[in-house]
């Protein structure tokens, strides 16, 4: 019997996934339809909701729920009354949200070889997110921004998710949606995916997910 071809070697040893906008999607439909009712442009509310100043110490940590939603109504408050914008705000922090089935399927059939880690610019109740997303097991590691209150493309947290991992960066597959998170970690000697949809992912786990 002729020897077995030994398979070639893993390309990487580790892949860093982002959650939103690669795993998670929201439904904004409620939000829209408040906001058209409010005369509002479509949105206004996330402008305000997602500046550095209004959820920047959310992603730290720094603060909750409650005081992003009130802060967004004062960012809001020259437009509609502060009522409004608070219940503006609150549909946002409400908004309901799913997970893409076959980004979290390629990421489990990866994790039979590889490390997963989510490294992620989260709220303080990621944990209870990504149980009713059903992916709280998905992850061998999760890196979230306000658990160690360093956000994405900061340094740290890439420093972080490397160090809890234990895996060098150049082993590392850093995927994520927005290009300048993408940049930081190929600095650090990761290779890095600029996330448009499931395809890109499945290419770049092609040459792991070929050995299910």
């Amino acid at each position: 019997m002729a020897p077995q071809t030994p398979e070639p070697p893993l390309p990487f040893d580790a892949v860093f996934c982002d959650l939103d906008g690669v795993i998670r999607f929201y439904d904004m439909s409620e939000l829209e339809a408040m906001e058209r009712a409010a005369g509002l442009p479509h949105g206004s509310t996330a402008e305000i909701a997602f500046a550095p100043e209004t959820d920047l110490p959310l992603m730290l940590g720094r603060s909750g729920k409650e005081e992003w939603v009130a802060a967004i109504a004062r960012g809001l408050a020259d437009r509609v009354p502060y009522e409004r914008g608070h219940a503006l705000g609150t549909a946002l922090a409400g908004a309901g949200f799913s997970a893409d089935a076959t980004v979290v399927d390629l990421l489990r059939r990866a994790r039979v070889h590889l490390h997963v880690a989510l490294v992620t610019n989260a709220t303080p109740w990621l944990d209870e997110d990504l149980a009713e997303l059903g992916i709280a097991g998905l992850a061998h590691t999760v890196v979230s921004s306000a658990g160690v209150g360093s956000v994405k493309p900061d340094r740290r947290i890439y420093e972080i998710a490397l160090e809890r991992t234990g895996v060098p960066a150049e082993r590392c597959l850093f995927v994520d949606d927005r290009k300048e998170n993408v940049d930081a970690a190929v600095a650090l000697g990761m290779t890095g995916l600029h996330y448009k949809g499931p395809d890109d992912l499945r290419e770049a786990l092609a040459p792991i997910l070929g050995r299910d």
